[in-house]
């Protein structure tokens, strides 16, 4: 006999089968991916400086417009300087007319600037483009003590400080000659910035002299002029005028009472030398010829003796 199929298995089979469709399609609805949602993006801001080359401690003035020209929106200038781990904050400004601002900002070290209106979500502004007008703040040399009038033989000091203050930063101690500045010592600064420098000048000599940074990833060169430094050596002087004013110089024009200048036997005329007595400075030209008394270097003019606190002979100091 033929196996009859049993019409009770049919249902089941096809129970069986629907559970199973049931249970594959849930699973399937489950495992569907949710749409995200678009990303924020930071609103963009256009940025302009004034002026990109700065001084320390002065003001860079930021101005900019934000796209959506919105007004009365809180916006935060931003800095990133080489070697740090993020953006920091500079100045704030607020939105006026169409979405523009204007700010001043004191910056101590150069950098990228931008700015990100507030309350923009974090990732957002990780997201916002980090090109932005950079700007260069040069460091600033002070010096606390300068030794520059010495005997011939002895040695000029400068001591000081670069700021802004880190430590490793290199200064130097640079002279003019013929050729340019000549640097002739240099110091790296201490955790507060400070440095020291030293020259012995062996000869008499009046100097041209500056401090010089050179500049790193976080400032902008700098040059500090220290005026000239001078090693004198002793050379005996008198003075002359009174009776002889209206006379013509040894190296042209008419002496006065108010003429300053020296008068020397062998140096050029117009050489330059600088002289000192009792704490007094000047700065002067040869411009006649003299003195013709044994045993005189120099004689000097009745302005330039008034000037130096001069008695009627003895000793200054000199060089050139």
């Amino acid at each position: 006999m033929r196996p009859q199929t049993s019409l009770r298995a049919v249902p089941a089979a096809v129970a069986v089968a629907g559970v199973l469709s049931t249970s594959l399609s849930m699973h399937v609805a489950v495992a569907a991916p949710v749409p995200a949602a678009p990303a924020q993006s930071a609103p963009a801001v256009a940025l302009a400086v004034k002026d990109r080359s700065l001084r320390l401690g002065q003001a860079a003035v930021v101005s900019g417009r934000l796209a959506t020209g919105a007004a009365g929106v809180v916006v935060h200038v931003e800095q990133l300087v080489p070697g740090a781990r993020g953006w920091a904050r500079v100045a704030d400004a607020t939105t006026g007319a169409d979405g523009r601002f204007r700010v001043r900002a004191r910056l101590q070290r150069s950098g990228v600037l931008r700015a990100v209106p507030a309350g923009v979500a974090t990732a957002a502004v990780a997201a916002a483009p980090a090109a932005g007008p950079r700007v260069r703040v040069a460091a600033r040399v002070t010096t606390t003590a300068v030794r520059r009038h010495v005997t011939a033989g002895r040695t000029v000091r400068v001591t000081g400080t670069l700021k802004p203050a880190a430590r490793g930063r290199t200064v130097a101690l640079q002279l003019r000659g013929a050729k340019g500045w000549r640097t002739v010592d240099r110091d790296r600064t201490d955790g507060r910035g400070r440095f020291r420098l030293a020259e012995r000048i062996t000869q008499a000599r009046s100097i041209p002299a500056r401090l010089r940074f050179a500049g790193d990833a976080a400032n902008a060169a700098t040059t500090r002029r220290l005026g000239r430094v001078n090693a004198y050596r002793l050379a005996s002087a008198s003075w002359y005028g009174p009776g002889l004013y209206g006379n013509p110089l040894g190296c042209g024009g008419t002496l006065t009472p108010g003429t300053v200048g020296v008068a020397h036997k062998t140096l050029p005329c117009g050489t330059k030398l600088t002289l000192r007595h009792r704490g007094n400075v000047v700065r002067a030209r040869v411009i006649d010829r003299g003195p013709f008394v044994a045993g005189r270097e120099l004689d000097l003019t009745a302005a330039t003796k008034a000037k130096l606190g001069f008695g009627s002979t003895g000793t200054v100091q000199v060089a050139h």
